[in-house]
């Protein structure tokens, strides 16, 4: 089985500055258009980089030496290997093919250090997985499936004298039913369990004569069977129990070469700080290349006497990318959450990646919702015989309805599992945000930011588990639902003295986006009472939640949009309505067309700006941009959707209820923008905690002010809102 492998040119010259990546080249490759320059840096650790460089990593086509001799060469994105690459290792050992976030991740040569020690096909993660073929020094050879690095599933073996296994594989060993041919005519054709034959099965010799019979567990004995000798000659005395074991002895399986080191072991680290990654005097600027942004001509590149520590300040360039600032901070080894996020990305790996039935419908049995559904792991730091030996502290996990959640994920979300792991737990930290919410839970995102992981309470997960059912059927009747996504509902289990129990439940991020960063971002429930930011003005950014009371847009949708809006949020409020659920949000996030530019007087460019520093676009410009056929693709309800907001102000400062729900005064700027919005936090019910603090408050203010009211009196006054808040484009 032959796959072609993208092979790399060693003798590619490094001084053209790619402009763009090909959607071909990794999926995470393909979001803009970059400024870049050829250089070659010294490390500070010894290690050297030659080739293309964005924004303080690599970025482009590069090669990295190690100094103990281990080296790649191939395509970067931001700062990790990504697309196709050459890794090599000092024993001589080569990898050719597809690399993810640092990973061997995709189709890829790997070749040992032996001469015919090789393997061709899919990776996953590192290690081998899917269709693939490796032959072994010793001469045997294996065409087929394989998982978690293993043969598994259908599969071809051939030994080097000629036997041949054509049949079924679990776990590197022949499992199921398939036929072993030996070179001298012998053949068993049956099932097998753990290498040896188990259940009904033929063993046939070569001169016609065979026995049909039934398999033990133990190591090949026979339970019963009936002998048929050959119809030629008189039978010879015969012990088909005996030859066949006898047989399977020259039967052994290779093992083959381990790799070294896979390239996620060796350490990469780009500094935040460009100079704190160089060393003083091992840095020099090979070639400056003039590249493109929003087709103005600009060069970008790092001279011998640049000031460093000026990286991404203003005043150096007028055409410079701002950087979008980032939410959270990044759990590192000094971090009192440190052993938890650990906790969680084994037992995400372990959960994961554990064999499964395959789904094949999304038709499931109730009881696979039934509450009491759930699978408790042991996690000693020793290592278990299904889990690995690890650095954290010894825990329990707890995997809450988990064919559910996967039939989610694959079939529902279309989640390739490995990418899924990859962005949890692979080699990058989460980011836990500053401060838990109102609620007193903890948000962590990954480093791709397209999964939230939120800390829940027990009671929260009662009101998920009961909702599975009717949430699970909603979301297969309604795919462009505005509710947040679900993928994993988990329990850490601390053990020793404390015996603390931390639950997370695992979402989309409604702003994972690496076109288009967000620049506003508004928590919308259709109450006023409290819905103000807390944070002075000075210090509110990009990654500040404004609030309904801060609001000051109307967002307004091209006309089809706007109907299937509306239409989406009544089906959607319904929903929660009869879940008896309240306290919901519309999370709505605005990226201002092309303010990821610094704009300076006396800078040429179409794009003004307000005094607040806005932009402001024409409505030519957005009619280019929605009539773009590549900009379609990406546009879902709720997601990278065009649109225009208007600036307003509402009538009075004292917001009363009416007074927010009443229209707003138009007139103002009209910005284009583009817009992500869903409705989050769907796991409050109105117990009888939320209907005490109702009474409470209704007593104080206006009881159509404040966030607690019932799921139909809540339902009703979001709607409302949704109206005077968003219309459709004229």
């Amino acid at each position: 089985m032959a796959m072609p492998v993208t092979p790399i040119n060693e003798d590619t010259p490094q001084t053209k500055c790619s402009t763009s990546f090909d959607n071909t080249t990794s999926s995470s490759s393909s979001s803009s258009t970059s400024v870049c320059t050829n250089i070659e840096r010294n490390l500070k650790n010894g290690d050297l980089y030659v080739g293309q460089w964005d924004k303080s990593r690599p970025h482009g086509h590069g090669k990295y030496l190690w100094k103990d001799g281990s080296m790649y060469e191939g395509e970067w994105f931001q700062g990790k290997t990504e697309g196709q690459g050459k890794f090599s290792w000092p024993s001589g050992a080569t990898y050719v093919g597809a690399f993810k976030s640092g990973y061997m991740h995709g189709t890829g040569n790997f070749t040992g250090v032996t001469a015919g020690d090789t393997y061709i096909g899919q990776y996953s993660m590192n290690e081998r997985s899917g269709k693939g073929m490796r032959t072994y020094v010793n001469g045997d050879s294996y065409d087929g499936e394989w998982k978690k690095g293993t043969q598994h599933g259908q599969g071809r073996y051939v030994w080097k004298n000629h036997h041949i296994f054509n049949g079924s594989w679990k776990n590197g060993k022949i499992s199921g039913s398939g036929i072993l041919n030996w070179a001298n005519g012998n053949s068993y054709n049956g099932e097998w369990e753990q290498g040896y034959p188990c259940g009904k099965g033929e063993y046939r010799w070569a001169d016609g004569g065979y026995f049909v019979g039934v398999w033990t567990k133990q190591s090949g004995n026979i339970q019963q069977g009936i002998y048929h000798p050959p119809t030629s000659f008189a039978s010879p005395q015969r012990d088909p129990q005996v030859d066949l074991l006898r047989a399977l002895l020259s039967c052994k399986i290779s093992q083959g070469e381990t790799v070294p080191a896979f390239p996620t072991h060796k350490s990469i680290r780009w500094s935040d700080k460009f100079e704190e990654l160089l060393s003083s005097n091992g840095s020099r600027t090979i070639r400056s290349t003039p590249n493109h942004i929003n087709g103005k001509n600009a060069t970008y590149a790092w001279e011998d006497n640049h000031n460093s520590s000026d990286v991404g300040r203003s005043g150096n360039n007028p055409w410079v990318p701002r950087e979008i600032k980032k939410q959270g901070e990044t759990i590192s080894r000094n971090h009192k959450n440190y052993e938890l996020m650990l906790n969680l990305q084994l037992g995400i790996r372990h959960a994961v990646g554990r064999p499964a039935p395959e789904l094949k419908s999304l038709d499931l049995k109730a009881s696979v919702f039934d509450p009491k559904e759930k699978v408790w792991t042991k996690f000693p730091t020793e290592g278990s015989k299904n889990t690995p030996p690890h650095a954290s502290c010894e825990f329990k996990w707890k995997d809450y309805c988990p064919v559910v959640f996967r039939t989610l994920r694959k079939l529902m979300f279309k989640v390739d599992a490995a990418d899924y792991m990859l962005s949890i737990c692979g080699n990058d930290a989460l980011r836990e945000l500053s401060s838990p919410g109102k609620s007193g839970s903890f948000f962590y995102l990954t480093h791709d930011d397209r999964y939230m992981i939120k800390t829940v309470k027990k009671s929260e997960v009662k009101v998920l588990i009961k909702m599975l059912p009717a949430y699970y059927n909603h979301v297969r009747a309604f795919k462009d639902t505005l509710v947040t996504k679900f993928f994993g509902l988990h329990c850490v289990k601390l053990t020793g003295t404390t015996q603390k129990k931390v639950r997370f439940v695992i979402m989309g991020n409604l702003f994972c986006s690496d076109q288009y960063p967000i620049h506003k971002r508004f928590d919308l429930k259709g109450s006023s009472y409290g819905r103000t930011t807390s944070k002075p003005s000075s210090e509110i950014d990009e990654t500040t939640t404004l609030k309904d009371n801060d609001l000051n847009y109307v967002f307004r949708l091209r006309k089809s949009w706007f109907q299937d809006f509306l239409r989406q949020v009544n089906r959607d409020c319904d929903f929660l309505e009869q879940e008896k659920i309240m306290d919901y949000s519309l999370l709505v996030g605005l990226h201002f067309r092309d303010s990821n530019l610094v704009h300076y007087e006396g800078s040429s460019s179409e794009t003004s700006y307000t005094s607040d520093g806005t932009p402001r676009r024409h409505r030519a410009d957005m009619d280019q941009f929605v009539c773009d056929p590549n900009k379609w693709a990406s546009i879902k309800l709720g997601m990278n959707m065009p649109a225009q907001v208007e600036q307003t102000m509402n009538r009075k400062s004292d917001y009363s209820n009416d007074e927010l729900l009443s229209s707003p005064v138009g007139g103002g700027e009209v910005f284009d923008v583009v817009l992500f919005f869903g409705i989050i936090d769907i796991l409050q019910d109105y117990d009888i905690s939320k209907k005490l603090e109702h009474v409470y408050k209704s007593m104080q203010h206006d009881a159509s002010s404040i966030s607690s009211v019932d799921p139909k009196q809540y339902s009703r006054r979001f709607r409302d809102f949704i109206l005077k808040k968003f219309s459709q484009d004229l």
